[in-house]
């Protein structure tokens, strides 16, 4: 079983480089196409397992690109808009699209769509990840937290925080990235959500150690294995 190959096709080149990190990460070979015209051709000329399409696109909306692409191919597509209406999201299903997803999305509940996608047309499933630093260890498919062993309740958007700050065990993760990450967007200086869903991790994660420090003005970093607990000053 190869990993899946996915054909992004959307006029947002930031939101085409997280997504291109995100995937990367998680062993999901990702190709970007920035036009309806460009996307077509790499359809027809490649082999993708799956195509996310947006549906403004410049010149040949999503819905022309979609109906072409059927007309040559059953490949799976999942449709991305920042149209939210009901008649839109009939419109592409009716056109042929396997999901359709509104942005902003979380990158998680994207992949758990294409995995979805994937698994009821029979193609490739993604394959479980565990991620691993100072005791605390994450489970992809089954968002499952442990710390020393021991299992921890977690949120849906604790689990997501908790898996960019394991991943970059030992560097800073800023304020914006994290944002970026979960909601696709800046931070707000004022917002204090962030913050909030930190300071519960701690409590869940945190007993006779520091793990997760608060870089004041720039982030957070999570510790890794044998890194000095931060004096009380540093910690929020």
């Amino acid at each position: 079983m190869r990993d899946p190959s996915i054909l992004l096709v959307d006029d947002d080149a930031e939101l085409a480089s997280l997504m291109g990190e995100f995937f990367t990460a998680r062993g999901i070979a990702l190709s970007v196409a920035h036009s309806g015209d460009e996307g077509l051709t790499r359809v027809f000329e490649g082999s993708f397992d799956l195509i996310l399409l947006d549906v403004m696109l410049p010149g040949m909306d999503g819905f022309e690109v979609l109906a072409q692409i059927r007309r040559r191919s059953a490949v799976p597509v999942i449709m991305l808009t920042a149209r939210t209406g009901h008649g839109d999201r009939i419109t592409g299903l009716n056109a042929g699209a396997d999901d359709y997803l509104p942005k902003p999305f979380s990158p998680d509940e994207l992949l758990a769509r294409i995995q979805a996608v994937l698994r009821r047309v029979g193609r490739y499933a993604l394959k479980t990840e565990v991620l691993e630093a100072n005791g605390v260890r994450l489970t992809s498919t089954t968002r499952e937290v442990f710390c020393d062993g021991s299992a921890v309740d977690v949120t849906s958007i604790e689990y997501d925080i908790l898996e960019v700050l394991v991943r970059s065990a030992g560097r800073v993760v800023s304020r914006d990235d994290l944002a970026r990450f979960l909601y696709n967007r800046q931070a707000n200086p004022l917002e204090r959500a962030l913050d909030v869903h930190v300071s519960h991790l701690r409590k869940k994660l945190e007993r006779e150690r520091t793990l997760i420090r608060t870089i004041r003005g720039v982030g957070y970093l999570f510790a890794a294995a044998g890194e000095e607990s931060p004096t009380k000053a540093e910690q929020a």
